[in-house]
């Protein structure tokens, strides 16, 4: 590397700490929040067509991979469900679709089979029979003007199921010897040299039995840390002797047996992150923890867009871009707190370093450069375009939410979209614990099939109650007028939206925030096609019945839990949604004290550090903190309140509360796990890891400053009306939905809510 490139890859590396720096406190006058406007409409950017290779997108939004798992039959064929799921977004509008993940190494990577050889991933692999499911797949997808690509991954390696060691007797592969990331005790082996071109010849395949199956080009999976990110990185790829050593030529050669096989014509896709940025993320813990010391010779920016460049060379015609893998997680998933557009100046990178260098596609055109990250706002995404920061718009979850995105966008009714609330509960974290693709505030996702012309009308017009506007209420509400029943909604306050309301106020909430505005734009345009909205009312099981409704739906969400500790009930202790009610008591604080150590706690931290500059000390009484929280959304959070320097006590139990400090009993042992770990996930409860470290009990006592403390120990159902109601049979028909059944988070209100309005 001559000078000017060695000052040229410390500036790109610069510009990557600068990211980290700013993705902690974004929303403090770095970054604006977004809202769903039409101030640039007409889109006029967004939906211009756009050639690549032979083929033609009739506009600049492409369908993120966002999940098939779970979706295609046992065989691996594409089965209706699967269909109807990319059909939806097809005729939603876009211009190209992406299907998830299909890996074209069984019988190589052992941690995409399960027992009985079967998988949970679509296969284009195993027979000629699977191309029917993949033929039909595409002919939906054409009906509506939209291309499909198909992506292939060459495997997962050390980021898959370590369960292969028990189920196959199998070691996990990789590029090198590295940890496996769910259970780093766990070694991947080396692929051998004969293994890696028997997974180019194999993935080639595969894209010839795409492009014959009618699919208009191939996506390859180059990025955030799978099998071929960890061939072609040399964060993972230590390789000392052979042909891939050059971490480079497994990249190469693949999309070299592509173009072989498939010709000049046929468009291929890459997916690929800039940099790893495991550096720029942990620094000196880069050389303290185990897991990550290996990692450090990450693949630098300036050689990311050298490689880049050869790959347009063997034939790759368009890229997009981000930034992370699974180590730090929360960046190749930004979930909910992160910033918007949050990768829109990679891209620009990206698309300058291709014009500087004059870098064209093999059919004589520039290659685009897809931008990804948060970008599911329509005057966000287009002025992206218009500023010459990318090519073309990638959403994956804002999809998920609405289907009809892209339509709706060029009508110029964004109030009209649903928006995405980054949580993740119902896509990601749905099918890495064995669902598949769903969407917390859009309840047909990945149940398209038979509802793509809309719910049935019902038969017998009902005259139904629904007690509650939170997300339950109004979307039971919302089903219901659309079958054609009547509707009375209550609400004993003034407010649409529930507890959403209050946990919507931190800023790294904003997309909840545009949630609780999108269900008050519900409301209003239901009210104008004959819902009757009573708020300020305090429906009594006696008054319901007296009106004599033909059913009731309650949705009367939850309360706080309360905690038998001494001391817990006096004035300066309050439950988290009392304190998001009453910012001044919060502002008028020095040293806060959090019980719980869940979602509603951290997040609740996170906004008295960052927006309110308070001391925070968290206490949890689990080894973990948001155990049961999505990795992405996790790591984000408890990565920055670490860098805030927030005190946690895990493993630790509050004895007493007193006047103006808090009592705990802590394990003080070493045993005890590190409280901000993002590095590695949280294990599913049923799965147990044999090889984990036993956590020793050495008791302590601690003391803690506070003169507020707030109790985030969870919720309980408020059915008390519900009871009462089935106590005077106060309707023939009543239904107890969302929260006031049993407490979870807007995905399960949502679902619950849906299926009783649609089968009623």
């Amino acid at each position: 590397m001559n000078k000017l490139d060695m000052q040229k890859a410390k500036e790109y590396e610069q510009i990557l700490d600068s990211l980290e720096n700013t993705f902690g406190d974004w929303f403090n006058g770095k970054i604006q929040i977004p809202e769903m406007t039409n101030e640039l409409y007409p889109y006029t950017q967004m939906f211009s067509p756009i050639k690549v290779n032979s083929i033609e997108l009739k506009n600049r939004l492409v369908m993120g991979p966002m999940g098939n798992v779970n979706m295609a039959d046992e065989t691996g064929r594409p089965n209706e469900k699967m269909i109807s799921y990319f059909e939806a977004r097809a005729k939603g509008g876009v211009g190209l679709i992406t299907t998830g993940l299909v890996p074209t190494t069984f019988c190589i990577d052992p941690t995409i089979i399960e027992k009985d050889k079967l998988s949970y991933f679509p296969r284009i692999d195993r027979s000629r029979t699977n191309l029917v499911g993949w033929r039909n797949l595409a002919y939906a997808v054409h009906s509506y003007d939209c291309k499909l690509f198909i992506q292939l991954t060459a495997g997962l390696g050390r980021v898959g199921n370590p369960e292969c060691l028990i189920n196959q007797m199998k070691l996990p592969v990789s590029a090198s010897m590295n940890p496996n990331f769910y259970i780093p005790q766990i070694p991947c082996r080396s692929l051998s040299s004969g293994a890696c071109k028997k997974i180019i010849k194999k993935t080639a395949q595969a894209a010839a039995d795409a492009k014959f199956a009618g699919i208009d080009g191939v996506y390859l999976h180059g990025h955030e840390g799978y099998l071929l990110e960890q061939m072609t990185n040399p964060a993972f790829n230590r390789r000392l002797l052979g042909r891939y050593s050059n971490y480079q030529q497994f990249g190469l050669d693949m999309v070299s047996e592509i173009r072989k096989r498939c010709g000049k014509k046929y468009p291929i896709m890459y997916r690929i992150d800039l940099s790893l940025m495991l550096n720029a993320t942990y620094g000196d813990k880069m050389k303290k923890v185990k897991s990550l010391k290996k990692f450090r010779d990450e693949r630098l920016v300036i050689e990311t867009l050298d490689y880049m460049k050869n790959l347009v060379l063997a034939g790759v015609d368009m890229f997009d871009v981000d930034l992370g893998c699974y180590d730090n997680w929360w960046l190749p998933h930004p979930p909910s707190s992160m910033p918007p557009s949050c990768f829109i100046d990679i891209a620009k990178l990206v698309k300058d370093y291709f014009k500087e260098n004059n870098i064209l596609s093999n059919a004589g055109l520039e290659v685009p450069v897809v931008a990804v990250g948060k970008l599911g706002y329509p005057d966000l995404a287009e002025k992206a375009l218009r500023d010459n920061k990318c090519d073309m718009i990638m959403l994956a979850r804002p999809l998920l939410a609405d289907a009809n995105w892209a339509n709706k966008a060029y009508a110029g009714k964004t109030m009209d979209i649903t928006p995405c609330i980054g949580c993740h509960e119902a896509c990601i974290k749905e099918f890495i614990e064995g669902g598949h693709p769903q969407c917390a505030v859009c309840p047909t996702t990945g149940f398209e099939n038979g509802l793509l012309s809309g719910i049935n009308k019902t038969n017998e017009k009902k005259n139904v109650a629904v007690i509650g506007a939170g997300p339950a209420g109004v979307v039971c509400a919302k089903t219901l007028i659309e079958r054609g029943h009547d509707v009375t909604l209550f609400e004993k306050s003034n407010a649409i939206g529930g507890t959403l309301i209050e946990a919507s106020i931190p800023k790294i909430k904003y997309e909840l925030k545009n949630y609780v505005t999108y269900l008050n734009k519900v409301v209003e345009d239901l009210k104008k096609v004959g819902l009757k909205l009573e708020l300020n009312s305090f429906a009594t099981a006696e008054n319901l019945k007296e009106r004599k409704f033909d059913a009731i739906i309650t949705a009367t969400g939850s309360l706080q839990a309360g905690l038998p500790i001494k001391g817990a009930v006096q004035k300066h202790v309050c439950s988290a949604v009392e304190a998001l009610k009453d910012i001044d008591r919060l502002k008028n604080a020095k040293n806060i004290v959090i019980i719980g150590g869940g979602d509603s706690g951290c997040e609740l931290a996170y906004y008295l550090k960052y927006e309110l500059d308070k001391n925070v000390t968290i206490v949890e009484i689990a080894p973990t903190l948001m155990t049961n929280t999505c990795t992405a959304n996790r790591g984000h959070l408890l990565h920055y309140l670490e860098k805030a320097k927030v005190k946690c006590y895990n493993c630790s139990e509050v004895t007493s509360i007193n006047e103006d400090t808090v009592e705990i009993m802590t394990n003080a042992s070493k045993t005890v796990p590190y409280a901000y770990n993002t590095w590695q996930p949280v294990l599913p409860e049923n799965i147990h890891n044999p090889l984990a470290k036993k956590i020793k009990s050495l008791p302590k006592a601690v003391e803690i400053d506070a003169d507020l403390v707030i109790l985030a120990a969870g919720t309980k159902s408020n059915n008390e009306l519900f009871a009462k109601l089935i106590e005077i049979n106060a309707a023939p028909i009543l239904y107890n939905i969302g929260d006031s059944n049993k407490p979870g988070k807007v995905f399960t209100a949502v679902k619950s809510a849906f299926n009783v309005a649609k089968n009623l």
